[in-house]
């Protein structure tokens, strides 16, 4: 199919880069045209420049993450209207599909994704007239229900790097070597979290305050 250009563009936002390109060169070559961002503030900038006919994006990323992104464009009455489709291989609890469509994101589809599957949710997306939002939380909803979403996410994540610590010790050779990188990139997503958790603490102490 090739995408009408009236439709704008579709915005992939995205941190890892092997799953950034295979979204680009996928959607790309379905007849679409595709702008790219490594992190909420890089798509911001995009959006700027020009608006998007759909975004697509992670969750968890560094500088700014994808439920900071969509409560800043659902507070815009520029952005409010953009469908949003989340992709997440970490944020996949129940709990945390309700709290993204909550603030306003308009699908939720685990990763890997399934790409067959895909392609209709982002047609069907594209098509659709435009709906109403959601009554939005205000700051501090969204920064309690945040919280919340985070610390659990750090329960599990130090629950998981523990067992795996631990199964590390019985493993050798390249069994061994593959499941090290594996701990590193856990370890790597629980700093990410810790550091987003310290930042909605003190968010929620500053609008308190207020």
């Amino acid at each position: 199919m090739d995408m009408n250009t009236q439709q704008g563009y579709l915005l992939v936002v995205e941190d890892v880069p092997d799953i950034l390109v295979l979204l680009h060169e996928t959607l790309k070559f379905k007849g679409y045209r595709v702008v790219t961002a490594r992190n909420g503030m890089e798509a911001l900038e995009a959006i700027e420049k020009e608006t998007p006919a759909l975004i697509i994006t992670d969750i968890l990323m560094p500088k700014m993450d994808g439920f900071s992104l969509v409560h800043r464009l659902r507070l815009d009455p520029q952005t409010r209207n953009i469908p949003i489709i989340f992709l997440s291989a970490t944020y996949v609890a129940p709990e945390d599909k309700a709290f993204a469509l909550t603030i306003g994101v308009t699908r939720f589809i685990e990763k890997p994704v399934d790409l067959e599957a895909f392609f209709p949710v982002i047609d069907e997306l594209l098509n659709q007239k435009e709906t109403g939002m959601p009554e939005l939380l205000d700051e501090t909803g969204f920064y309690e229900g945040y919280r919340k979403r985070l610390e659990t996410k750090m329960k599990h994540k130090n629950t998981q790097i523990a067992r795996d610590e631990n199964l590390l010790k019985t493993l050798t050779g390249t069994e061994r070597v593959s499941f090290e990188a594996s701990l590193r990139q856990s370890m790597s997503e629980r700093e990410e979290i810790q550091k987003l958790l310290e930042q909605i603490r003190n968010r929620l102490e500053s609008l308190r305050s207020s």
